[in-house]
């Protein structure tokens, strides 16, 4: 299979026809010019895609190029909603799954917006970096970010307003927990018509009551990653009310536990022999071969503030290869069969994938910026690369298989509705692709959001950004 010169020279046609929807939000025609030259830019070949090699590729001067994201009067916030817009007339979804995490840059100095020594995840040790929380949208095979903001640091950067200001950053920015960040983000995104079913998020986020009750109450079922050291009951302890004060001591001021109630248990730790059935679910296909996990799942209460919390699912993982556990915690209805609460914990991968080639193919972590304002509109811009250059990619692939289907299957192919609803898990999705979610049934018929396959470049049972055909076609940029 090879891209032909017509379909190089339609990606160069597409790229101004995707950048058009974008020209409400940069009003002059000299703006407009350098978001060209950003967004060419950061889906070329470059090794390097800041801002001097970009504009030294495209023939301009550095000096106009740093202005554009500094200086011009354009709208980086209406640009954001337009892209997310893009998203749901493109690629909405009922099952639509929001994936919450950080990223980190390494930096080095110390005036950059937000940077300081913490944990960066790029490194996996403790490094002068800046760290960001970002909102991903997955539907199918489809995944994109739809919003990100910076994490500033609370004693080095929110204390110091003096240095702040010498950064850029607005006297309205402050400190906020990163699960505030990704509440925040949600609230953002969901305000301009994004609609999601279900959110996964690693156990940073996971292990907190906040962020699992603010998600909650915004209407999502939650799958997020919990640590072994989560403690709860699987039966729901006796609470004694501060009306049934026996007269005796103090009188109580608010709930408390029943004398003799069992105290909560690790999730590691609740059954020593018996306890649920183990199921067998197929996760995904490697190159190494499939994955498979086992899994038990029970209703559970989570110890919060020394009380029982709201009853939900505890999910227990196992990978039957090498034993590794994971526990996660879901408020889903307690009718959601185990398959669906697995597929939403396991599809955290897409973020990773983001991560991966936002940072391998649009330079996401290629930024040369030290004030707050164009650090923010390069993370805009890197969304807007990384969605034309994921419909691109897509685009192409589907053309490459149809081409080489037997003339008769093309033209179903080419009649089938690119929206057509999933129906159930054993329904193939959209592309005629079949499912490679979990082995077990959905039951009763219930829909589920697929993770799609195939056969074309995988890395870890995840498929390329871009295939080597769909490559070369963007070297051509």
């Amino acid at each position: 299979m090879s891209v032909e010169v017509e379909d190089l020279m339609a990606v160069r046609r597409n790229m101004g026809r995707f950048l058009r929807q974008f020209s409400g939000c940069v009003k002059t025609k000299r703006s407009r010019a350098h978001l060209r030259t950003y967004v060419a830019g950061q889906v070329s070949d470059l090794p390097r895609k800041s801002v001097e090699p970009m504009a030294l590729a495209a023939g301009v001067a550095p000096r106009t190029l740093q202005e554009f994201l500094g200086l011009h009067r354009w709208d980086h916030d209406a640009m954001r909603r337009r892209l997310q817009r893009l998203v749901m007339r493109d690629h909405a979804d009922p099952n639509a799954i929001a994936v919450i995490d950080e990223t980190s840059f390494v930096k080095k100095g110390d005036r950059t917006a937000g940077v300081q020594r913490q944990y960066c995840g790029t490194t996996g040790k403790t490094d002068n970096c800046v760290v960001t929380v970002h909102l991903g949208y997955t539907a199918g095979d489809f995944h994109a970010l739809v919003d990100g903001d910076l994490y500033l640091p609370e004693a080095s950067w929110d204390a110091d307003r003096e240095r702040c200001r010498e950064a850029g950053i607005p006297d309205e920015v402050v400190y906020r927990p990163k699960w505030q960040i990704a509440l925040d983000l949600l609230d953002r995104t969901m305000a301009n018509g994004v609609s999601f079913k279900y959110l996964v998020a690693d156990e940073v986020y996971g292990r907190c009551e906040e962020f699992r009750t603010g998600v909650d109450g915004r209407g999502l079922s939650y799958v997020v990653e919990v640590n072994c050291s989560q403690i709860g009951w699987v039966r729901r302890p006796r609470e004694a009310h501060p009306d049934a004060y026996s007269g005796f001591g103090r009188p109580p001021t608010k709930p408390r536990l029943s004398p003799g109630t069992a105290a909560p248990r690790r999730v590691d730790r609740l059954w020593k022999r018996g306890g649920p059935s183990w199921q067998l679910f197929h996760i995904k296909n490697t190159q190494k071969g499939p994955v498979v996990w086992e899994a038990r799942a029970v209703r559970f209460f989570p110890c919060e503030d020394k009380l029982p919390g709201r009853q939900c699912w505890l999910i227990l993982a196992r990978n039957v290869l090498d034993g590794e556990v994971k526990y996660f915690l879901s408020n889903a209805p307690d009718d959601t069969p185990v398959e669906v609460l697995l597929h939403v914990a396991f599809s955290r991968w897409h973020i990773e994938r983001i991560f991966q080639d936002g940072k391998g193919e649009v330079g996401l972590d290629h930024f040369e910026v030290r004030r707050y304002l164009p650090l923010i509109r390069h993370l805009v811009l890197s969304m807007v690369s990384f969605l034309f250059l994921m419909q691109q990619t897509q685009q192409l692939q589907k053309k490459l298989v149809v081409d080489h289907l037997p003339r008769s299957r093309r033209r179903r192919s080419a009649t089938r509705s690119p929206h057509a609803s999933e129906g159930t898990a054993a329904q193939a999705p959209r592309g005629g692709r079949q499912n490679s979610i979990l082995a077990a049934p959905s039951g009763k018929g219930r829909p589920v959001p697929h993770q799609a396959t195939t056969t074309k470049t995988q890395v870890n049972g995840h498929t390329h950004l871009k295939s080597p055909e769909v490559l070369q076609c963007f070297l051509a940029l």
